[in-house]
């Protein structure tokens, strides 16, 4: 069965800091022993990103470089014609993830998630916002808590 856990935006800023938390790590290497694997759904590397730059954190920059060079999801047609579907959808149902301006990176996300079905059997978002993401669990995404992950060091 192959598994793969796309970083929210607060876990990807652990996992790219310079100076790594150890528990950080362990968890990092529990998830290449049972082959998960990782993506950066690119709304994510960008929320990061801009903070990042305005930041001028160059260390932080190159490590998400490195780890978008090689995992991340590119934002694509498909991925925003998803998103506009359950933006459209979590408002009809009176439960939105933001206010209507937003451009509502949540249902981005979730979209990016859900359309890693076809490749994989299982896709986990890692994530400090379990609010908003969780309501697209019906979509056959798995949302997990960031923090509560970390403790238990496999999924």
């Amino acid at each position: 069965m192959s598994r793969v856990i796309l970083l929210d935006t607060n876990p990807l800023s652990e996992v790219t800091h310079p100076k790594v938390n150890p528990q950080v790590q362990q968890w990092l290497q529990s998830l290449r022993e049972t082959k998960t694997a990782i993506r950066v759904p690119e709304i994510a590397d960008y929320e990061l990103r801009r903070e990042l730059l305005r930041k001028e954190k160059h260390k932080s920059i190159d490590r998400l470089n490195k780890l978008s060079a090689t995992c991340l999801i590119p934002l694509t047609t498909e991925t925003m014609r998803k998103a506009s579907e359950l933006w459209a959808w979590v408002r009809n149902q009176g439960q939105p993830t933001a206010n209507n301006e937003s451009l509502d990176g949540d249902v981005i996300l979730a979209a990016q998630a859900i359309l890693q079905m076809k490749a994989f059997d299982e896709v986990i978002v890692a994530t400090t916002n379990l609010k908003h993401i969780s309501r697209f669990k019906g979509e056959g995404i798995s949302v997990v808590d960031w923090r509560q992950t970390l403790g238990d060091l496999v999924l």
